[in-house]
């Protein structure tokens, strides 16, 4: 099986980690980026594909050049075996629609270039924009079938069938299970929990993860970058040019206040203690209920 997975760089919001500007805007320069959250979902998605039926799993991405630590990242956290980063100044401020048409060329030139794609493996939504359309947008732009929100999933080799069970509207209490041919586009759920039902699978998982930590280490090695014109991409219909999407107003993102008010006590203060004991009890019960 030959995997593909997209990922993207979101701004860090762990913490201490996200800087804003006076009017409470993120100032993504002075952020750190890194991988976003769901898409390990879909990684571990593509190892297991690769434990249980062999292959190959790249990852791939559209952004600066900076993106390339988050391939990096992908390829040392989960698993890859090498990855393609489409990057150029043509392709800045894409929103959803114009990034879709840029991954899905990309996809078109890995297929004509490298290898037939069988499966392409995308997050749920990322934690920055969180609209959960680029993956089904470049699924319908490579016109192939899409399953989404999967929580488990094998594939049929002979057949050239992926079956999946896949949360029912993103409910947790309701599962179906669905077919779809190869190839296709699997949109993992954050509730998505790889298995390894044998020794062997958990052994080669090990050996997979051992290999991928030391390939990392030297990222660049496996890196391959596509620019708009390695794509036949028009500028017409990529970057900002290409994105019909109009943002009418930006909210500040809540921030918390620099400065707590505390009370410090004496844990051998018994009269203190002993008011702090008496102002938890109640949540404590509830607790317990």
């Amino acid at each position: 099986m030959r995997s593909i997975v997209l990922t993207k760089g979101v701004p860090d919001f762990s913490e201490g980690a996200v800087s804003f500007d006076e009017e409470g805007h993120l100032e993504r320069g002075k952020t750190p980026t890194v991988m976003n959250p769901n898409d390990e979902f879909a990684l571990q998605a593509a190892l297991q594909t690769k434990i249980r039926h062999g292959g190959h799993v790249s990852g791939m991405s559209m952004g600066p050049p900076g993106y390339a630590e988050v391939l990096q990242g992908a390829m040392e956290t989960v698993y890859t075996d090498d990855s393609y980063l489409l990057s150029d100044r043509e392709l800045a401020a894409s929103d959803t629609w114009a990034t879709a048409i840029t991954l899905s060329a990309g996809l078109e030139t890995y297929q004509e270039e490298v290898a037939d794609i069988d499966i392409v493996f995308a997050g749920f939504k990322t934690a920055d924009g969180e609209t959960g359309q680029t993956g089904p947008q470049t699924c319908w732009a490579m016109d192939w079938p899409i399953v989404t929100h999967v929580v488990a999933l094998d594939i049929d080799p002979d057949e050239r069938i992926l079956r999946a069970k896949r949360l029912v509207e993103g409910d947790v209490d309701e599962i179906e299970t669905v077919e779809a041919p190869l190839p296709c586009f699997v949109v993992t759920d954050p509730e998505f929990e790889p298995t390894y039902r044998t020794a062997s699978q958990r052994l080669t998982r090990k050996r997979l993860r051992a290999k991928t930590e030391e390939r990392a280490a030297d990222h660049e090695e496996s890196l391959t970058t596509w620019d708009h014109a390695d794509l036949n991409l028009d500028p017409d219909y990529i970057g900002l040019d290409g994105s019909p999407t109009i943002v009418s107003s930006v909210d500040p993102i809540p921030k918390a206040p620099s400065e707590r008010e505390a009370t410090m006590l004496d844990p051998d203060a018994g009269d203190g203690m002993g008011e702090v004991l008496e102002e938890i009890q109640p949540y404590a019960a509830e607790a317990g209920d």
